[in-house]
C-alpha cells in the first residue's frame, strides 16, 4: 500500500516482461522512486540473481527494498557506470528507466514541482543540490530563459514568457510557483492555461536537474554496460526524451546521426525488440492519467 501512495508503476508487467529474461541475471532499476518497478523485478529473480535500483532522492531511500538480491543506490542515474565498477559489475543483462516525475513529487508542495500548490520554486530532484528553480528564474539572463522555454517546454511564446518573468523579478524575486504563475498569465491563453503551464514547469525542472545532460549519459553507460542479449527498457513521457531513446536505437547515438563505415553500413549495437513504441492501454490510462502520455520503447544489445 505505501508503494502506490508514493508512485503508482506504469505499464508495470510490460516493462518487466520486456527486461528480465535471465532470473538470474543482474539488472539496474535507474530510477526506483517507489520501488514498483524493482519489487515485480525482485521477484522473478532466482537467488542468483541482482537488482540495483538508483535514485538521488533522499525520500526514495524510504522505500528501498529488504531482500538481499537488491541494493539501493543514492545517486543520479548518470553515473551508472561508475557506480557498476565500484560494486565489481561488468556486464548488465537489462537496464530500466522510467522516466517521468513520480506522483510524490507533483504531490508535495514543498517541492515545488507542480503549479497546483503554491510552494517554493525548488524542483531538485536531489535536496543537496545548489540550484533551484528560483536561481534559474532569477539569475539566468532572458535571453537564457528564452531558450529554455523553448527547448525544453516546447513553447512557442518562449520569448515573451522570458520578458515577462525580466520584468517581474526587476522589481521583486520571484520566490513561489504561484507568483510565477502570476507572472506569466498575460502570455497563457485561458484555454491552454494548464498545458502551457505544466510545460512551462517541465522546462524548470529539466534544467535544475540537468536531465537531458543525465539522460544522455545513462543511455550510453547502458549501451556499453549490457552483454550481448541484455535489455535496454525505457519509459518516456516528453517528446524530448522519447526522440533521444528512439534515435539512440535506431542510430547509435542521441543525437540521430547516422555514421556508416565504408560500406554504408551503420554501426548500431542495439536492435529495437518492439517497432512500435507501447503505449498503456485505455483502462490503465484511466485509472493512472499520468500514464496517458507514457511510450515504452524496449531495445536489445547485438
Amino acid at each position: 500500500m505505501e508503494e502506490t501512495v508514493y508512485h503508482v508503476p506504469v505499464l508495470l508487467q510490460a516493462c518487466v516482461d520486456g527486461l528480465v529474461a535471465d532470473p538470474a541475471g543482474v539488472y539496474v532499476d535507474a530510477t526506483f522512486g517507489g520501488g514498483g518497478h524493482s519489487r515485480e523485478i525482485v521477484s522473478r529473480l532466482s537467488p542468483e540473481g541482482h537488482l540495483y535500483g538508483f535514485d538521488q532522492d533522499a525520500d526514495a531511500a524510504a522505500n528501498a527494498i529488504a531482500d538481499g538480491r537488491f541494493t539501493f543506490v543514492r545517486s543520479n542515474f548518470r553515473y551508472l557506470k561508475n557506480w557498476m565498477r565500484y560494486y565489481g559489475v561488468e556486464r548488465l543483462d537489462g537496464v530500466l528507466a522510467d522516466l517521468g516525475v513520480s506522483s510524490h513529487h507533483f504531490d508535495d508542495a514543498e517541492r515545488g514541482f507542480s503549479f497546483r500548490f503554491d510552494g517554493k520554486l525548488d524542483m531538485r530532484m536531489n535536496r543537496l543540490a545548489r540550484l533551484t528553480a528560483a536561481d534559474v528564474l532569477n539569475d539566468y539572463s532572458e535571453e537564457r530563459l528564452a531558450d529554455i522555454f523553448y527547448l525544453y517546454g516546447e513553447l512557442k511564446s518562449a520569448r515573451r514568457l522570458a520578458a515577462l518573468v525580466a520584468a517581474a523579478r526587476a522589481v521583486r524575486r520571484i520566490g513561489t510557483t504561484e507568483e510565477l504563475a502570476e507572472v506569466v498569465k498575460p502570455a497563457i491563453g485561458r484555454d491552454r492555461e494548464k498545458k502551457d503551464l505544466a510545460k512551462l514547469f517541465q522546462a524548470l525542472r529539466i534544467e535544475v536537474n540537468q536531465e537531458m545532460d543525465a539522460l544522455r549519459e545513462m543511455l550510453a553507460a547502458a549501451t556499453e554496460l549490457l552483454r550481448p542479449g541484455g535489455r535496454l527498457v525505457v519509459l518516456s513521457y516528453h517528446s524530448l526524451e522519447d526522440r533521444m531513446v528512439k534515435n539512440l536505437i535506431k542510430t547509435g547515438n542521441v543525437e540521430g546521426k547516422r555514421e556508416a563505415d565504408f560500406y554504408g553500413n551503420v554501426d548500431c549495437p542495439l536492435r529495437a525488440v518492439n517497432n512500435k513504441v507501447i503505449v498503456p492501454g485505455e483502462e490503465e490510462q484511466s485509472e493512472n492519467p499520468r500514464s496517458r502520455s507514457a511510450k515504452l520503447r524496449i531495445a536489445e544489445k547485438k
